[in-house]
C-alpha cells in the first residue's frame, strides 16, 4: 500500500480516462510507446505535444557504468561542438519516454550537452506498466536516493569525457525528478538546478530517507521552484515550509527562488497530457533557461 504522501503527490500525475484505448507495454530503446507513455498521452498528444527536431543534433541512447551496472540514458547534443554545458534531465514516475527525450533535446538546441538517464533501470521498466499504483509500489518506492545519487554522479562523469564541460553543469527534472533536483543539488557540484512540481516533503524510508525540506539548508547550488498553485499532490503550505528551510540556510539555500503559477496544477509542463498549461509552461522553460545562464550554467 503506498503512503498517503506519496499517493497524493503522484495521484496528480493520473491522466483523464480515455474510454476503449488502451496503449501497448512493448519496450523502445525510450520506452516512447511504453503503457505508462501512451496511457497518459492519449488523445491531448496530437493536439499538444511539442516534436522538437534532431537535425544539427547528436542524438540517441548510451550507456555508463556506475558500480558494475550499465546505466541507459537519452543524450541530445549540438552536432560536433565539445566544451559544452551540460543538463540533467531527470525524469517523470513514467521513465524516459518521448517527452523526456523532447525536452533533451530543447535544451540541445539551446546549446547543452543534455543527459537524460533512466534511473529506474536496476528496478523495473516503467514502461511495462498501465497502472499506476503497481508501477508505485514495484518500482519507484524501491529506488534508493543513494543509488540516484551515484547514477547521476555517473552521467556528469560521462558528459566530461563526451564533450560537455562539467564545471557548468545543471540539473532540471519533473515531478519525481523535481524531487531530485533538490536532492541533487545538496549532493554534488551543479551550478544550479530547477525543479518542477517536485515533492518537498515527506515520510522517511530506507530508500528515500530525507526530503528537499529536510536538506534545504545545506544546498550547494541555487534552486529555482516552478509550481501550481492548484497542484492536489503538492499543498502550497510544504512550499511555505521549504521557503523558511531555505531562508535560515547557506548561500545556494537563500538564493534560491519559487515561481507559483496560480491556476496551473501538476504537471503543467507536460505538453503529452491534459495537465499542460501552455502560458506556465512557456514562462517556466524562459525562466529555466535565465536561471541556467544566470548561475553559470549556460
Amino acid at each position: 500500500m503506498l503512503r498517503d504522501d506519496l499517493k497524493n503527490d503522484f495521484d496528480s500525475l493520473l491522466p483523464r480516462p480515455l474510454a476503449g484505448r488502451a496503449g501497448p507495454s512493448r519496450r523502445t530503446a525510450l520506452k516512447a510507446l511504453g503503457a505508462g507513455y501512451a496511457a497518459a498521452a492519449g488523445a491531448a498528444m496530437a493536439q499538444t505535444a511539442i516534436k522538437t527536431p534532431s537535425d544539427g543534433l547528436t542524438v540517441g541512447e548510451i550507456s555508463y557504468e556506475v558500480g558494475g551496472f550499465k546505466v541507459p540514458a537519452y543524450r541530445a547534443a549540438p552536432a560536433g561542438r565539445t566544451g559544452l554545458p551540460v543538463v540533467l534531465v531527470i525524469q517523470e514516475i513514467f521513465g524516459v519516454h518521448e517527452y523526456i527525450a523532447d525536452t533533451a533535446r530543447r535544451f540541445a538546441r539551446a546549446g547543452y550537452l543534455a543527459i537524460a538517464p533512466e534511473l529506474f533501470a536496476r528496478q523495473g521498466d516503467p514502461g511495462s506498466y498501465g497502472e499506476i499504483a503497481r508501477l508505485m509500489a514495484e518500482v519507484v518506492s524501491k529506488v534508493p536516493d543513494e543509488q540516484v545519487m551515484a547514477d547521476l554522479d555517473g552521467a556528469l562523469k560521462w558528459a566530461a569525457a563526451h564533450g560537455g564541460d562539467a564545471n557548468k553543469a545543471g540539473i532540471t527534472g519533473f515531478c519525481w525528478g523535481g524531487r531530485i533536483t533538490w536532492l541533487y543539488a545538496a549532493h554534488a557540484p551543479v551550478k544550479a538546478g530547477v525543479a518542477w512540481y517536485g515533492r518537498l516533503v515527506g515520510n522517511g524510508t530506507e530508500a528515500t530517507p530525507r526530503h528537499p525540506v529536510d536538506l534545504a539548508a545545506g544546498l550547494k547550488a541555487p534552486v529555482l521552484g516552478l509550481y501550481g498553485a492548484a497542484d492536489a499532490g503538492i499543498p502550497l503550505d510544504t512550499i511555505d515550509k521549504m521557503k523558511a528551510a531555505l531562508a535560515n540556510g547557506s548561500p545556494a539555500a537563500k538564493a534560491s527562488q519559487f515561481v507559483v503559477y496560480p491556476d496551473a496544477p501538476h504537471a503543467f509542463h507536460a505538453d503529452y497530457r491534459a495537465s499542460y498549461r501552455a502560458p506556465a509552461a512557456q514562462d517556466g522553460w524562459k525562466r529555466a533557461l535565465d536561471w541556467f545562464k544566470a548561475h553559470g550554467v549556460a
